[in-house]
């Protein structure tokens, strides 16, 4: 299938685009990488009036580091994080959950505010801001606001961005001394949708998980730093809160044992790399 006919809206900046979706409303969508909304329209899930392009706007598109924050533009790509030469130590679990998302060619052309936008609960993107606690950047023609990943991501394919919102900007914190990073994904192939995927953050006083593939939405908790059963005891735990289903890709049973089996791998690896920046 073919997306109906729409209307077509250079935007090369945020105001622009903010203002774009205050005229059009419900009507409007937001092309940036298109990776997720192309396939949407295609299928006429969505039939919007009119497409605001953000592809090419620069100023949309830069990174910026400010020591505490990496503030990631609405249209700059998932390769352009990828292949910074210094991710590893700015934004560490980006580094290590970056090359399972899809294919090079997709991230070539995907947008990481796009991803975050999209609110895949299989995706990786949502997952890591859920995990650092991280921010969204949120415009429209009248006002900014800033949303907490906790608060912005409500259920499948759901956030709280109202329709005549730009998600401008995300903002992920930068790697801080004396914390570790783990991640695990399971995938029928490489570059599949997860079927599971866990994301830990370790400090000196805190071990937190953060799972995708598994409920509506990524969900995340905070434990001690736990080991042995206890770790396990844990996992299991979080393992039942979650709301899995049996699926034809894979069963409850099966999804509840991956949480257990690499959340206890991704918490290891972030307590055991504590001390790597």
């Amino acid at each position: 299938m073919k997306p109906p006919a729409f209307a077509y809206l250079r935007a090369d900046s945020a105001d622009t685009a903010a203002r774009a979706l205050t005229e059009h409303g419900d009507e409007a969508r937001i092309l940036a990488g298109g990776q997720s909304l192309m396939a949407v329209l295609n299928m006429r899930l969505a039939q919007p009036s009119v497409l605001i392009d953000i592809s090419r706007s620069e100023s949309l598109a830069e990174v910026k580091l400010d020591g505490q924050w990496m503030t990631i533009g609405a249209a700059a790509t998932q390769a352009s994080i990828e292949w910074r030469p210094k991710l590893k130590s700015e934004v560490p679990l980006l580094a290590l959950a970056v090359p399972h998302i899809s294919h090079f060619q997709i991230r070539n052309k995907g947008t990481v505010a796009g991803s975050i936008a999209h609110a895949d609960p299989s995706a990786e993107l949502p997952l890591c801001l859920l995990a650092l606690e991280g921010e969204v950047m949120l415009r429209s023609a009248k006002r900014q606001r800033r949303v907490k990943a906790n608060d912005f991501f409500t259920g499948m394919l759901s956030t709280a961005r109202q329709n005549d919102e730009l998600l401008e900007a995300v903002r992920f914190p930068t790697g801080r001394r004396g914390e570790g990073y783990g991640f695990e994904e399971f995938s029928v192939r490489h570059g599949d949708f997860a079927v599971c995927a866990v994301a830990a953050v370790a400090d000196a006083k805190r071990l937190r998980i953060a799972v995708g593939g598994v409920a509506d939405r990524p969900a995340a908790r905070d434990f001690p730093l736990l080991q042995g059963s206890a770790l396990d005891d844990a996992l299991n735990d979080f393992a039942w809160s979650l709301d899995a289903r049996d699926e034809p890709q894979a069963s409850a049973v099966l999804r509840r044992q991956l949480v257990r089996r690499l959340g206890h791998t991704a918490a290891i690896q972030a307590m055991l790399n504590r001390d790597a920046l």
